[in-house]
């Protein structure tokens, strides 16, 4: 490990790291605009200058530049001041001043490295340069002119993303950043790269002119659009979430979010439920919240038991664990969580758990993906499988053809696949070193989840420090449900067979109602979506944004979001509701507040108590009488951006969904 010394003070530093990586080991802060840890080096900002002796008498990028033994680097000389202060009079001679109306402003990093590196005073009296606008989409705000070329876009698209849609034309002064074509970037990652943007070139068009970012409240919380749990800040203003953006947590999503968990909180104040209703001659009227609970209690008389509950994907851990106490007090065990009516064997969590974590699927060297179009159900995932495959890994996919990000071998849509494996699939994975299986929703639905454990000793999935067994959901709320017990052994046909008085509908918005039509349909959730227009009973609650929570997601990481807002109206928090439902059923439950609430439910599941990776155990051993059947004919999503009752009442993502999924032309109202 070399040693260098940083303005006078000698430090070591690991083999291979560059300069400016040096200087922030050491505690000196580097100014950038191009370099960016989990981007290549371009090089071209020249921000980051240093002075590094012994080499030539002029300022260095210490971005681009190895740091060598013995090594004099100056952060703060004269010489490095000079040449910084020259680099961002550079930077803005062409930059409009457009910091009142700039949607950056407040959070720009050209704005703070100007203040902290700059002259303080411009010597340019020459007409700037103006870029003719470009159109990228629904999503991403763009005025060029303001465009400092870091060509931090263009890399993520290329390097992150997989999708090559943004790139650099022409050189010098003419040179502009674009869009092939000028269409809409219509990847799942797309907008983030207005985090990554240095300057207001990029910002965010549903966001456009409506906050200040020292308005805002943060709010730490977990997206709820599928299964991967990013970890988000929920910022919001007053009673509204005006945008979520990402946290670093390397474990989950590192720094990125997909658009969907983005942008679907405008979602969170349309179609809202904020009153009670009661079905009356046909129809759905207001009422008022005693009288939802008398005529849940009198359909309930004389036989308590009859009750079942349905859990929805957005639900978390506390709202189930509610709903199971009360049912149980009733003398119900009837719960179930796979609302669609997938049924799968859940007696050992491992063998439904995304065994490999998600920062492990990047070190795989070979992966088999079975019945999953993972750039719709996980995004995030999509994007740490394509970082396996710059590192040399193959990927099989069997199941319909879609557009990947990286080379991949598609094996058919037939599922025997699994019985008599192709030699090609077969060499590749005896010979890697970390062997990958992914069984996605539809090889589940289909039933392949025993034949696909037969796998696990024929490509010796598990060794040392590696089990490369995975499935992969797309529920928010599934690994939850299954901890807490969400899961009859003939599933959802369990429940309809029993044939129960009362259906309480936990916000499930994807099940058929049609095998219910005689129970009493009692839907605790958030949107006037499919389950509320099935209901006989609507009880307005809290979503993911207005309500303390526990999430588990697909890998078992149980995480933790806060409250940022109240919900609106008579809507309450969930588990409130149901408390009150168990005083108007003559029950107990054994808590008056989220505190016991949340106590109890870890007394009985301790792993939800502990934030990280839950333990599930070995994978158990696979029948050896298992076999794959059938074929696999579509995926279960359909349109990436309206796959839940928030995202189908987003304006935003009913238009990214029309506009780039469906190709139509967005009308403005002047046309």
């Amino acid at each position: 490990m070399p040693k260098v010394t940083v303005d006078g003070e000698q430090i070591e530093v690991p083999e291979g790291a560059t300069v400016l990586q040096a200087c922030e080991l050491a505690g000196k802060e580097i100014p950038r605009f191009c370099y960016h840890e989990r981007l290549s080096i371009a090089g071209n900002c020249r921000m980051c200058l240093v002075e590094v002796k012994p080499g030539p008498p002029k300022p260095q990028a210490s971005c681009a530049l190895p740091a060598a033994e013995n090594q004099e680097i100056r952060t703060d000389s004269e010489m490095v001041k000079k040449a910084r202060e020259g680099v961002m009079e550079f930077l803005l001679i062409n930059h409009p001043l457009d910091c009142p109306i700039c949607d950056q402003g407040g959070e720009c990093d050209l704005q703070d490295q100007a203040v902290a590196y700059g002259r303080g005073g411009s010597r340019y009296d020459m007409n700037k340069r103006a870029v003719t606008e470009k159109y990228m989409g629904p999503l991403i705000k763009t005025i060029m002119t303001r465009c400092i070329h870091c060509t931090r876009c263009v890399r993520f698209s290329e390097e992150i993303a997989g999708v090559d849609e943004i790139g650099a034309l022409h050189r010098g002064e003419d040179m502009q950043i674009t869009t092939y074509l000028e269409q809409a970037a219509s990847h799942e990652l797309s907008a983030n790269v207005i985090d990554l943007c240095p300057v207001g070139a990029l910002t965010s068009r549903p966001y456009a002119f409506e906050a200040r970012p020292w308005e805002l409240k943060r709010t730490l919380s977990i997206d709820v659009s599928d299964a991967v749990g990013a970890n988000i800040a929920l910022h919001s203003k007053g009673r509204e979430v005006m945008r979520a953006l990402p946290r670093i947590n390397e474990d989950v999503n590192e720094e990125w979010l997909s658009d969907k968990g983005r942008y679907q909180v405008d979602g969170l104040t349309r179609r809202r439920l904020d009153k009670v209703y009661v079905r009356k001659d046909g129809k759905l009227a207001p009422a008022s919240w005693n009288e939802a609970f008398t005529t849940i209690a009198d359909r309930l008389a004389g036989d308590k038991a009859s009750i079942a509950a349905v859990a929805g994907d957005l639900v978390d851990c506390e709202t189930m664990f509610a709903a199971k106490t009360l049912l149980k007090a009733c003398g119900s065990n009837l719960v179930e969580g796979r609302q669609t009516g997938m049924t799968y064997d859940v007696s050992n969590l491992a063998a439904v758990n995304f065994n490999s974590t998600l920062a492990g699927i990047e070190t795989a060297d070979a992966i088999l993906i079975v019945g999953s179009h993972i750039r719709w159900e996980a995004a995030l995932v999509n994007a740490r499988i394509r970082k396996a495959v710059k590192h040399g890994a193959k990927v099989f996919v069997i199941g319909p053809q879609w557009e990947t990000t990286y080379p991949a071998e598609f094996l058919g849509d037939d599922l025997k696949v699994l019985n008599r494996v192709p030699s090609a699939l077969g060499d590749a994975m005896k010979n890697a070193e970390r062997p990958a299986v992914i069984l996605g929703g539809a090889a589940l639905a289909a039933g392949a989840l025993g034949a696909a454990l037969k796998l696990v000793g024929k490509f010796g999935l598990v060794k040392d420090g590696w089990n490369g067994f995975n499935v992969l959901h797309m529920s928010a709320a599934r690994m939850g449900s299954l901890m807490l017990g969400y899961a009859q052994d003939g599933g959802m046909a369990d429940i309809a067979n029993a044939k129960p008085k009362v259906l309480l509908s936990l916000g499930a918005d994807e099940m058929d109602y049609e095998a219910f039509e005689t129970s009493l349909k009692v839907y605790i959730g958030h949107h006037g979506d499919k389950g509320a227009h099935a209901a006989d009973i609507i009880l307005p609650a809290a979503s993911y944004a207005e309500k303390d929570g526990t999430y588990v997601n697909t890998e078992g990481r149980v995480q933790y979001a806060e409250k940022a807002v109240f919900a609106p109206g008579d809507a309450r928090e969930d588990w409130t509701i149901l408390r009150a439902l168990a005083d108007a059923l003559g029950v107990s439950v054994g808590f008056d507040s989220f505190a016991e609430l949340q106590a109890a439910m870890v007394d009985e599941v301790p792993a939800l108590g502990e934030e990280g990776l839950a333990d599930y155990g070995k994978l158990p051993k696979a029948d050896s009488s298992a076999k794959a059947e059938g074929t696999i004919s579509e995926y279960p999503i359909r349109d990436f951006y309206l796959t839940n009752p928030i995202a189908r009442a987003s304006a935003v993502m009913q238009r990214c969904s029309a506009e780039i999924l469906h190709g139509d032309e967005i009308k403005e109202a002047a046309e």
